[in-house]
C-alpha cells in the first residue's frame, strides 16, 4: 500500500481522527445535508445512519424525522458514535439519535426503517453482499437507501459503483432514482423481497 492510499484511506475503514474534516463550511455549500435528503426522510419515521461518521448526516436527519421519529447511528468506531453523541446533545437532538457500534462482521441491524443512508462509506466494507443483504432485511418493504459513493481523486471508480449497484440488485434492492450529489455517484435503492 502506498503512502497515498493510507492517506486516502483506498483500502480499509476511514480512520476517526480524519473525519474532524469532513464537517466544516467549505463541505456544507458543496454537499449540503438538507438538500441531499431533502423529500427522502418524513416526520415519525426510523431511519438508519449507517457508517454515520461524528454525525455530519446524523443530526440533520434527526430534526427531520422530528420528536415521534427516531435515527439510528451505526457506526464500527467507537470514537465516531462518541462524537455524534456529544454533537446530538449539544444540539439538543440526543432524544432521537440512537448510537449502535457495529462489527465488522455484522452491522446488528435490529428492527424495521423506513430509510437508511450509507454515505461514502460503501467502498470500505468488504463483503458489499452480506451488508447490502442485512440493509434490505433491516428496512420495511418499500422503505430506501439511499447509496452514495465519492469520486474525489477517482477514490471509487464507475465499474466499482455499478458493481455495487449491481449487487444491490442481487440482494433485492430496485433502483428508483440517481439524485445528483456533487463529487459523487448515488443512487436511491428500494427495498423489495430480499433473494
Amino acid at each position: 500500500m502506498t503512502l497515498a492510499d493510507k492517506l486516502l484511506h483506498r483500502q480499509g475503514t476511514c480512520p476517526w481522527w480524519v473525519c474532524f474534516t469532513f464537517d466544516n463550511p467549505m463541505r456544507r455549500k458543496l454537499q449540503n445535508p438538507e438538500k441531499i435528503l431533502q423529500g427522502l426522510v418524513k416526520e415519525g419515521q426510523t431511519v438508519y445512519d449507517i457508517g454515520c461518521g461524528m454525525g455530519y448526516f446524523s443530526l440533520t436527519l434527526a430534526r427531520m424525522v422530528g420528536k415521534a421519529g427516531t435515527v439510528i447511528c451505526v457506526d464500527l468506531q467507537k470514537e465516531m458514535l462518541s462524537a455524534a453523541g456529544r454533537r446530538a446533545e449539544r444540539a439538543g437532538l440526543d432524544d432521537r439519535i440512537r448510537l449502535k457500534q457495529c462489527s465488522p462482521q455484522s452491522l446488528e441491524l435490529d428492527g424495521i426503517a423506513d430509510f437508511a443512508l450509507a454515505f461514502w462509506m460503501v467502498h470500505e466494507v468488504p463483503d458489499k453482499q452480506r451488508f447490502l443483504g442485512e440493509i434490505n432485511r433491516a428496512l420495511k418493504p418499500g422503505g430506501t437507501l439511499l447509496l452514495v459513493e465519492p469520486t474525489i481523486l477517482n477514490h471509487v471508480t464507475r465499474q466499482g459503483f455499478n458493481a455495487t449497484v449491481a449487487t444491490a440488485r442481487s440482494v433485492g434492492f430496485e433502483v428508483v432514482g440517481e439524485p445528483n450529489v456533487r463529487f459523487s455517484m448515488a443512487v436511491l435503492l428500494r427495498a423489495t423481497t430480499p433473494s
